[in-house]
C-alpha cells in the first residue's frame, strides 16, 4: 500500500512533468503513482491505479498512438469526463496555461474539483492537492477573479458556446471535416452541421477559416 497522497500526473510535455514530478514528490504527504502523457494514457492508468488525485494538463492530444492526434482542449477536457464517468468520486485538478473563461467554467461543470494555472507558486500547487485530496474544491484567486469578472462580459464569443459546441469548434478548427468530426464524437454528419451552423452564428464567423483564426486567439488550438 502506498503511503500519502497517490497523484496520477497527466501532462504531454516530458519536460514540464518531469518538474512537477520533482515538486510534489519532495513533499512527504504525496506520492506519484503513475505518470500519463495524453487522454486516453490518463484513463487507462486511473482505471488501473485509481490514485487519490489526478493533476492534469488541459491541452494535450486524447491518444499519442493515433498519428493524426492534435494537442487541444479536447484532450483534457475528454479525459476529466471519462474518468468521473468511470468513478463518480475521481478527484481532478486541471494545472494549466490556460486562464480565460470559458475554460474553467467547461473544467469545473465536468466535475473537476479545482483549477490552477501553470503560473501559481509551488506552496499552491501543494496547498491545491492536501484540500481536494481532503474533500474540498481549490479554485486560484487568479481564475475565480476572472469568473467573477466575466459573469455579465460577453466580449469572448466563445463563453456563449455550449460543452458540446466547444468540443466540435475545437475539432473544426483542427482541420477536421464535418465526416471526421461526427465520426469521432458518435453523431450524425446532419447533427454537427447543425451545430456547425449554430457555432458559426454564435462567434460571428463565416467559414471554417475564420474559425481557425478565433481559435488560435483563444488558445484552443495551438498555432
Amino acid at each position: 500500500m502506498v503511503d500519502g497522497i497517490g497523484v496520477l500526473l497527466v501532462d504531454d510535455h516530458p519536460l514540464v512533468r518531469a518538474g512537477f514530478h520533482r515538486l510534489l514528490q519532495a513533499d512527504g504527504r504525496i506520492n506519484i503513482v503513475a505518470e500519463a502523457n495524453n487522454g486516453q494514457e490518463a484513463f487507462d492508468l486511473y482505471r488501473q491505479f485509481t490514485p487519490d488525485l489526478v493533476i492534469m494538463d488541459l491541452s494535450m492530444p486524447t491518444d499519442t498512438s493515433d498519428p493524426e492526434a492534435t494537442t487541444n482542449i479536447n484532450g483534457g477536457l475528454d479525459a476529466i469526463r471519462r474518468i468521473i464517468s468511470h468513478d463518480s468520486s475521481a478527484r481532478v485538478l486541471v494545472l494549466t496555461v490556460m486562464e480565460s473563461d470559458p475554460f474553467p467554467s467547461h473544467v469545473l461543470n465536468a466535475g473537476a474539483k479545482g483549477y490552477l494555472t501553470k503560473r501559481c507558486a509551488p506552496e499552491e500547487l501543494l496547498e491545491a492537492v492536501v484540500t481536494i485530496h481532503g474533500g474540498g474544491t481549490y479554485i486560484s484567486d487568479v481564475i475565480q477573479a476572472k469568473l467573477g469578472a466575466n459573469a455579465d462580459d460577453e466580449a469572448s464569443p466563445v463563453r456563449a458556446l455550449t460543452k458540446r459546441e466547444l468540443q466540435i469548434f475545437t475539432h473544426l478548427a483542427d482541420g477536421q471535416s464535418v465526416t471526421q468530426v461526427a465520426e469521432i464524437m458518435f453523431l450524425s454528419p446532419k447533427t454537427i452541421h447543425a451545430h456547425r451552423t449554430n457555432i458559426l452564428r454564435k462567434l460571428k464567423a463565416s467559414n471554417n477559416s475564420e474559425l481557425v483564426h478565433l481559435a488560435i486567439r483563444h488558445g484552443i488550438v495551438q498555432a
